[in-house]
């Protein structure tokens, strides 16, 4: 094995891990490459978040000209294109693509655009389209930031006709109906999306709720707000089979009902990006679940191999692999050993309506909190659309270590969640008492203020909107 290498580190992913990885590393004078087979930006930017929440805004003008009449808008003829919004969709995403690329142009390092695969532990092939190898260059530490890919069961007799969510950001047509298979968050945002759109949406999800992992009462309630938006929710059975016909696409589901759609999208989850990347010549291990197995920085089971974001499945969220990834550089070029710390993250669900969640939920915290919990628990009906007659509905919960009074969760479903969400972490994550929140005076009139004036244990507040 040499001594020297042709690069300093290599990245194999050019997504928003692998990109910062790559770009502190080459900022520092390393010699870096970046390799990436498809566009630069990963999931987040091309397929994922970015494009996504595009679409989830565009979907939620129709409530919004819904709420609009009862202030007092006359609006008529208000129509969607879906042509129109893909084609300034796809002006962005190429305009943020061309900002990573040329940010790392700026920090130095070498853009190669080809799928990479391990030789060795040192040594990487970069393959052509038809496959073939197009170079082979060593490197001193290798990066793998491949991300994740939609999952689907490849088994079920008549699965090539559906879609993912990775294609749903290319139809050539908005169809007039859809079923979507799944519970997860990629599921309930989509269904929004396309409820929003005024496409008739069905979700179909094997467990007894949506969004499992997530705390009891915030399921049932976005579950219940999702109806009310008009989307048709089948729970406890999933998919036998489906079948092309000259109607469209009929889903046979396991509990003998049958379900013709236009279109058929699998939300069932995402898996590591591993494949193909030979792992296994160069001695790289995964986990059970198919990941590539890290240790707390970073580091697989071959030492100069280090792996970051959704690949490592541990917390699958862009702003996650961006702190791994500093962690990363910090660990292995600024002799500053660092890991992420995963308690705590905030994240948010752009379903309609969205959700905001830090911390435990209720039943974790019991599990956690040796001397028991205290919840403080609101539903109430917003102001902005308690005006105009609606009963949707925003749920807000605390949830209290009994014995040190933390707050060891927030949980919100309403307008905005993601917002309020990112400011209740910094609370959460420094520790802050009840006492402290409610010591917080509130701005009058938001959703927000309720989360410093829930007074009462388990309650369901009463508000003048009501």
């Amino acid at each position: 094995m040499p001594t020297t290498y042709d690069y300093d580190l290599f990245v194999i992913g050019a997504g928003s891990g692998g990109v910062r990885a790559a770009r502190l590393t080459a900022l520092s004078g390393k010699k870096v490459a970046v390799a990436e087979e498809h566009r630069v930006g990963g999931t987040c930017v091309i397929r994922g978040c970015v494009p996504k929440k595009f679409m989830v805004m565009a979907s939620e003008v129709s409530h919004a000209l819904e709420i609009a009449g009862g202030y007092g808008w006359d609006i008529e003829g208000a129509t969607f294109d879906w042509k129109r919004f893909l084609e300034a969709k796809d002006v962005e995403i190429a305009r943020l693509s061309g900002i990573y690329v040329a940010n790392l142009g700026k920090a130095g390092a070498e853009l190669i655009h080809g799928r990479a695969r391990l030789k060795d532990a040192h040594t990487v092939e970069v393959l052509k389209k038809d496959g073939s190898v197009d170079r082979t260059v060593t490197a001193e530490t290798i990066l793998i930031a491949t991300g994740g890919r939609p999952w689907v069961p490849e088994d079920l007799p008549g699965i090539e006709h559906a879609i993912t969510s990775e294609e749903a950001f290319h139809l050539p047509e908005l169809p007039k109906s859809i079923l979507i298979a799944g519970g997860g968050y990629i599921a309930v945002e989509f269904a929004g999306i396309f409820a929003g759109l005024g496409v008739e949406t069905t979700l179909v999800y094997r467990g007894p709720n949506i969004l499992r992992g997530f705390d009891d009462d915030v399921r049932a309630h976005l579950a219940g707000e999702i109806e009310r938006r008009g989307i048709k929710v089948v729970l406890g059975c999933q998919h036998a089979s489906i079948e092309k016909t000259a109607d469209g696409l009929v889903s046979h589901l396991e509990n003998d009902m049958s379900l013709t759609t236009e279109a058929v999208m699998f939300a069932t989850g995402r898996t590591p990006y591993v494949k193909g990347l030979g792992l296994e010549e160069a001695g790289v291990e995964l986990t059970e679940g198919g990941a590539i197995k890290v240790d707390e920085y970073s580091r697989t089971s071959v030492d100069n191999i280090w792996a970051i974001g959704d690949v490592t499945d541990r917390i699958n969220l862009t702003p996650v692999a961006i702190r791994e990834a500093v962690a990363f550089h910090e660990t292995r070029y600024k002799d500053n050993p660092s890991s992420f710390d995963y308690e705590a993250v905030a994240t948010g669900v752009f379903s309609q309506p969205p959700v905001g969640v830090v911390g435990l939920s209720e039943a974790e915290a019991r599990r956690h909190c040796s001397r028991g919990v205290d919840v403080y628990l609101t539903r109430f009906r917003p102001m902005k659309t308690v005006f105009v007659g609606s009963d949707e509905r925003v749920l807000m919960k605390l949830v209290v270590d009994a014995d040190t009074q933390r707050v060891v969760g927030v949980h919100i479903v309403g307008p905005e969640a993601p917002e309020m969400i990112q400011l209740a972490a910094i609370a959460v994550k420094a520790g802050l008492t009840k006492a402290q929140w409610d010591a917080t005076c509130a701005v009058h009139p938001t959703l927000a203020e309720e989360l410093v004036t829930l007074k009462d244990k388990q309650s369901v507040a009463a508000t003048a909107a009501e």
